[in-house]
């Protein structure tokens, strides 16, 4: 979560996320029109990029050097590409294609799976890990879990009644996140064993279409958002082990009525009252248009970022301890024309609440990227680290002297 990709009618554009108030942009290329997807490997030189006048061909880039180091066609539309350092996956509707990322060799074709006709998939980012999920079935939620590594299926996991909409992993591969169409639900499982550890309700008044859902680095937090105006960020803690020890309050004591009344009913109504409610809020001014959005650690800040499909980027402040309305602060143009409006309207500093100056002081509780394991953002380039040999995979996958690590050349 420390770049953006974006694709657009004449190409696409790579921004750096690393300042609130500046967005800086890394490389923009009009080779391409109507690219619809792209998809970097971190913050590498790695880009893959599918465009509506070729939709069954995937091209891989070095775009520092403006080489193209493959393509690959397909028998259908490219609906999907997903990537880390060790596997490149391409979904088509009804099948699944895995490369070794080192030398862009097919290792694996996942035939005959369900109808897939959005390409929804996730693979874990860390390589040690590589999961690969994808809807098991057309008709209820149940969800593949497939080992990206030893190219095996690992298990199935019996999700949602209704169809599935959005899958995420966590950082290191742990945890997977999902939600129906339905969109009232999110669960989250235990990888590779499929067990539900937590679940959250996301609202029981209407039915939404989640179109994104991701995890913060550290996997404390799990955001959510959809087609209405509000995105829903959970946390994932017991409540009973954050508060071991409960004054007798009257909500103390109803809370342990309730508990114990969960023993005897019946199973739909006792799992509601278990489901965790958002832990912070944002109230977009928009609704109805698709977005994606990422938890990401900003100048030393927690930040919720939003990226709406008309072209803006907006930046929250995410208050990790106590949670409620986010608060926004910078508002960007990302299709170039906006400077002037992004200049006049958009600094968006109003005083910030007083709960949330304490989070300065709190930066220690929340990791870094660079130091998480098995996962590095930028192989060290960024901060002169030396990465252990084992963060990445093996093999001859340095093209240049920037400590990049995409595939070599075919």
């Amino acid at each position: 979560c420390s770049s953006l990709a974006i694709g657009t009618t004449t190409g696409y554009r790579l921004f750096s996320l690393s300042s609130v108030e500046q967005l800086d942009q890394v490389h923009e290329s009009n080779e391409i029109p109507d690219v619809y997807i792209v998809e970097r490997l971190f913050s590498s030189s790695l880009v893959v990029v599918v465009s509506h006048a070729k939709p069954q061909q995937m091209n891989v880039y070095h775009f520092k050097k403006g080489t193209e180091i493959c393509n690959y066609s397909y028998s259908s539309n490219i609906l999907s590409i997903r990537l880390n350092r060790q596997r490149l996956v391409v979904c088509l509707e009804e099948s699944i294609y895995i490369h070794n990322i080192k030398d862009m060799k097919l290792l694996k074709t996942i035939l005959d799976t369900p109808p897939n006709p959005t390409g929804l998939c996730a693979l874990s980012i860390n390589h040690a890990n590589s999961y690969l999920a994808y809807p098991g079935s057309a008709t209820s939620g149940e969800i593949a879990l497939y080992d990206g590594n030893t190219l095996k299926t690992a298990c199935t996991i019996p999700a949602h009644d209704g169809p599935l909409a959005a899958l995420t992993f966590n950082s290191t591969g742990s945890k997977l996140a999902s939600a129906s169409e339905k969109g009232t639900v999110i669960r989250v499982f235990s990888i590779p064993g499929g067990q539900k550890l937590y679940e959250f309700r996301r609202g029981m008044k209407r039915y939404v279409n989640i179109s994104s859902l991701v995890f913060s680095m550290d996997s404390q937090f799990l955001c959510a958002s959809s087609n209405t105006e509000t995105v829903h960020i959970f946390k994932l803690e017991h409540l009973t082990d954050s508060r071991p020890e409960e004054p007798p309050t009257w909500s103390g004591y109803m809370g342990k009525m309730f508990q114990a009344a969960t023993n005897y009913l019946p199973a739909q109504v006792s799992g509601m009252m278990n489901q965790d409610r958002a832990f912070a809020t944002v109230r977009l001014n928009i609704s109805g248009q698709r977005n994606i959005c990422a938890l990401s650690t900003i100048q030393k800040l927690p930040r919720l970022l939003v990226t709406t499909s008309d072209g803006h980027l907006y930046i929250y402040n995410l208050d990790p301890q106590d949670g409620g309305e986010c608060v926004l602060i910078k508002k960007h143009s990302l299709l170039g024309s906006g400077k002037m409006e992004e200049n006049k309207e958009n600094d968006l500093q109003p005083p910030l609440p007083q709960s949330y100056a304490a989070t300065v002081a709190r930066q220690s509780s929340v990791p870094s990227t660079s130091t998480m394991p098995g996962y590095s953002e930028d192989g060290g380039a960024l901060r002169g680290e030396v990465i252990p040999e084992h963060e990445f995979a093996t093999g001859p996958v340095c093209l240049d002297d920037e400590n990049e690590f995409p595939p070599v050349s075919i």
